[in-house]
């Protein structure tokens, strides 16, 4: 079923089309006109099928943006998650102009108060950092008119449950509650029992992941030299079409920079792009104008681009099946393609649930020396000099030529031919902001309200603070 034979206003219908959608997953098909009857709904889907928009557009399409309360919240169990949240929704909500604003623990609040001053529609939010907002009163659930719990069974392996209970004992008892949860342990039974009013299930089955056409590389790498390692590979690699994955649209639009700043044609592409600059972006990709993509997860879905030969995960995604989802990029119509991810030495353990899903191992491959991006650029120089000598169109230089070699050595003369014409590997200073590495699974950790939380974040200083793993944390100075 596609998108526009949906019973939804028209500015979303434009909405998914600016995004790429087309085809709906099961889960859309399924959940989205479901939710929009108002029922209570529990939907059991594998991460990476598709369920923000599957709760995004029902949020959106019974939000009121004249209506200065907030609408709708989403919550969900990471940062990532909830900035990735929304972003989907804000492009979702694009035309209708209903705006989503992310809150999440390890932003400065002060920041968020002024967003949230600002009256939007839909709230995405970590639950420790609402429940904040809550009790700061700068956050006021007394009107939402519904309430998604995204990734609940990892929201209960990272110990919110409680945070969980006491947000929704503050929302209206007439509200309606969407849980989406990959597995549905007792738990996350008992609270749909509770907080739920007779809720209509929707069990999606996961789908067999193949990639088997790519091949799959890491290279282990510190965060401040990523930047230095991707390009040093562009120059050996030579990509014709590649897509470079970063997790933020921040991301996105500093790698670009960065990448134009050392000479190679670069475009971005994320939510906040107007469908013109889109166009004109796709446009240029698709005519081998640009011969880099640097891409959001939200901005590359739908995406109808062919022949990309490599993919470059500059950040790794929040869960291995969207890591699936971007490396699809390449590989395809039978045709093979490379794909490259860069992974801090803190985010190794996600490297096992990665290879667990697509049942492939993962090679790893050295950090490239200049010298050897200069030999790969040095390659290209030669192939540009034979392919100029076979087309045979050089007879008004030849005289030229004649007079250099009568006061020169003719290696000597080509070796500076080949200097003038290689791209040496460019050294100019890049600063790029720092992105957290992503959570960190580790067990028999409690926190203050004794409670599991399961996960954190390898470079957190509040977990350093709570006495967490003193020596994991002296280990990380050595890697960042």
């Amino acid at each position: 079923m596609k998108f526009s034979e949906l019973d939804i206003s028209e500015e979303i219908k434009r909405a998914t089309e600016r995004m790429g959608f087309t085809e709906m997953t099961p889960i859309q098909e399924q959940a989205i006109p479901l939710a929009q009857t108002g029922v209570d709904l529990i939907g059991q889907a594998q991460t990476g099928t598709g369920k923000t928009t599957a709760f995004g557009i029902p949020l959106v399409e019974s939000a009121d943006p004249s209506d200065r309360a907030i609408q709708g919240v989403v919550i969900t169990p990471t940062r990532e998650l909830a900035i990735q949240n929304a972003e989907e929704l804000n492009a979702l909500g694009h035309y209708k102009r209903v705006r989503t604003v992310a809150v999440y623990g390890g932003q400065d609040i002060q920041r968020q108060i002024r967003e949230l001053k600002k009256r939007p529609s839909i709230i995405s939010a970590t639950p420790g950092r609402l429940l904040d907002h809550i009790k700061r009163r700068t956050i006021r659930l007394s009107q939402i008119k519904a309430i998604v719990l995204d990734e609940a069974d990892e929201m209960l392996n990272m110990g919110f449950i409680d945070d969980i209970h006491e947000i929704l004992e503050q929302t209206p008892a007439e509200r309606q509650t969407l849980l989406f949860s990959a597995t549905m342990p007792k738990p996350i039974q008992l609270l749909a029992e509770k907080f739920m009013s007779d809720p209509q299930k929707v069990q999606i089955k996961a789908k067999t992941l193949t990639v088997s056409l790519i091949e799959q590389n890491y290279v282990k790498v510190r965060e401040t030299e990523k930047f230095d390692t991707l390009t040093r590979f562009l120059d050996i690699q030579m990509p014709e079409r590649a897509i470079v994955f970063g997790r933020t649209k921040r991301r996105v639009d500093e790698l670009m920079r960065a990448l134009q700043k050392r000479g190679y044609e670069a475009e971005g592409i994320h939510g906040d792009l107007t469908q013109s600059k889109r166009d004109l972006v796709l446009r240029r990709f698709k005519r081998n104008e640009v011969a880099l993509l640097v891409a959001t997860d939200v901005a590359a879905r739908g995406l109808d681009i062919s022949n990309v030969t490599h993919v470059y995960n500059f950040d790794l995604p929040q869960d291995p099946e969207s890591y699936v989802h971007r490396i699809g990029r390449t590989g395809r119509a039978g045709k093979t393609g490379l794909a490259l991810t860069f992974i801090t030495p803190s985010e190794m353990p996600h490297l096992k649930s990665i290879e667990r899903i697509t049942k492939q191992p993962m090679k790893r491959v050295h950090v490239p020396s200049y010298e050897e991006a200069l030999a790969g650029q040095q390659k290209v120089a030669v192939n540009t000099l034979k392919s100029a000598l076979e087309k045979d169109n050089y007879d008004a230089y030849v005289s030229k030529a004649r007079e250099l070699l009568d006061d020169n050595n003719a290696a000597e003369v080509i070796a500076a031919a080949l200097k003038v014409i290689t791209k040496e590997p460019d050294t100019t200073p890049v600063r790029l902001t720092r992105e957290r590495p992503l959570m960190v699974k580790r067990n028999h950790h409690h926190d203050r309200r004794g409670r599991n939380r399961g996960y954190y974040h390898s470079s957190d200083r509040s977990f350093r603070q709570r006495g967490g793993y003193r020596r994991r944390s002296r280990q990380r100075s050595q890697h960042f």
